[in-house]
């Protein structure tokens, strides 16, 4: 039986580390294109934030009700579903582009936004069946799958653009036919791929008791669950804020380049996200979920030291964003895995999906409040407000080691 588990878990990393390539350029693509499309239909610039904001409305809103789905039907339905979301969201904003309709495009993109609710859900599915081993390992190479989508996906603009001239489709929405293609394939591997399914399997050897303990988790800690939680969001909170404020911070420093500043500097932070997540899963297992989310928070101190101290260095706040996304990455690959095995197997989903809510609220939240304090105390300003939620989630960390149980019936 472990060896059919083990067996079942590689293919199962596999297939959600190849629906993250497809699912992340997918929205990589239409992300970058949605504040463009909202001051265009618009004609008003004012309004392009509005179509980022719908994103993660859209994310938020669906986290919970895509975590309950699965742990009724499984991961396979809640994935597919988010993934005809998405597709039916990109459809609807071509149309919207087309009729030139603001609140159509608007409902479109929160449609995207449900869509990538199931993406984020991938990791947590890499973690069903993973052994105690191995589990950040596994939830760190699905998200470092993210990587490949995300610089993929805003490099299909251009030439998408070229081949959405050509099939006649409205302006700026040519890459979201590559965009339909991925997702499509995207639904497709998880219907056919994803058998059996992981979750169902999980929850079918916790009640039957057939399975090892490394793989199936059988105790409930509550308080270390909702820590997990809360370093997860504030971590979020973090780095969304710092890194969405950082192009116009970037745009007073250096007019005359900022569009070659800002890109590179994005994608320095966009690797320290992603592309160590793999690194940062196998110390989770090795030196502990906690230690791990702990490295994390030193990584953002440093980040927010550093912006604090030289906000005026090109140099210095490029260091500083590889630093944030470097931390934010070691937070929430062990943050998750931590809320997993703090988490009756029953219960799981709904956590998961509360967590998911809970970070990308605060994070839309904490990048509007991010824009008034930038306004007021300037980007060094920023750094240490934000350090703020570092200290907290490195003094609440002890209550992560509380093993007080919970019933199933009783516990959040």
């Amino acid at each position: 039986m472990t060896e059919d588990v083990a067996s079942l878990q590689r293919r199962t990393v596999r297939v959600l580390a190849a629906g993250q390539v497809l699912g992340g350029i997918a929205f990589g693509a239409t992300v970058s294109l949605g504040a463009l499309l909202a001051a265009d239909v618009s004609g008003q610039e004012s309004l392009s934030g509005l179509a980022t904001a719908s994103v993660t409305l859209g994310a938020a809103f669906c986290a919970i009700p895509l975590a309950r789905l699965a742990a009724r039907r499984g991961r396979r339905v809640a994935l597919t579903l988010g993934n005809l979301f998405a597709l039916v969201g990109i459809v609807v904003v071509i149309t919207a582009a087309a009729g030139r309709s603001f609140p159509l495009l608007i409902a479109g993109v929160i449609l995207i936004g449900a869509g990538n609710a199931g993406n984020l859900q991938s990791r947590f599915a890499a973690t069903d069946l993973a052994p105690a081993e191995r589990r950040g390992r596994d939830l760190g190479v699905v998200v470092w799958a993210t990587t490949v989508g995300g610089v993929v996906g805003p490099l299909l603009l251009t030439p998408g653009e070229a081949l959405g001239r050509v099939i006649g489709m409205p302006p700026l929405t040519g890459a979201y036919a590559f965009s339909i293609v991925a997702q499509v394939a995207a639904f497709a591997l998880y219907l056919v791929a994803l058998r059996p399914d992981p979750l169902l399997v999980a929850q079918r050897l916790a009640r039957s008791g057939e399975a090892r303990r490394d793989h199936i988790v059988d105790t409930d800690r509550p308080i270390a669950a909702r820590y997990a939680m809360f370093a997860v969001a504030g971590s979020h909170v973090v780095m969304a804020s710092v890194m969405a404020m950082t192009p116009v911070h970037l745009a007073h420093l250096a007019p005359d380049h900022v569009t070659a500043v800002v890109g590179t500097t994005i994608a320095v932070h966009v690797f320290g996200m992603y592309g160590l997540s793999p690194l940062f899963g196998i110390l989770a297992d090795r030196a502990g979920r906690i230690a791990t989310i702990l490295l994390g928070q030193a990584l953002l101190a440093a980040s927010l030291v550093l912006a604090a101290v030289a906000p005026d260095s090109q140099w210095s706040v490029l260091v500083a964003l590889f630093l944030l996304g470097a931390g934010w990455s070691a937070a929430t690959v062990a943050g998750a895995a931590l809320l997993t095995e703090s988490s009756l197997t029953a219960l799981r989903p709904r956590r998961q999906g509360m967590s998911d809510t809970i970070m990308t609220f605060s994070a839309a939240v904490g990048a509007v409040l991010a824009g008034v304090v930038l306004g007021l105390i300037g980007y060094g300003g920023l750094a240490l407000v934000a350090l703020v939620i570092v200290v907290a989630v490195t003094v609440l960390s002890p209550y992560a080691r509380s093993g007080t149980s919970a019933s199933a019936s009783t516990a959040i």
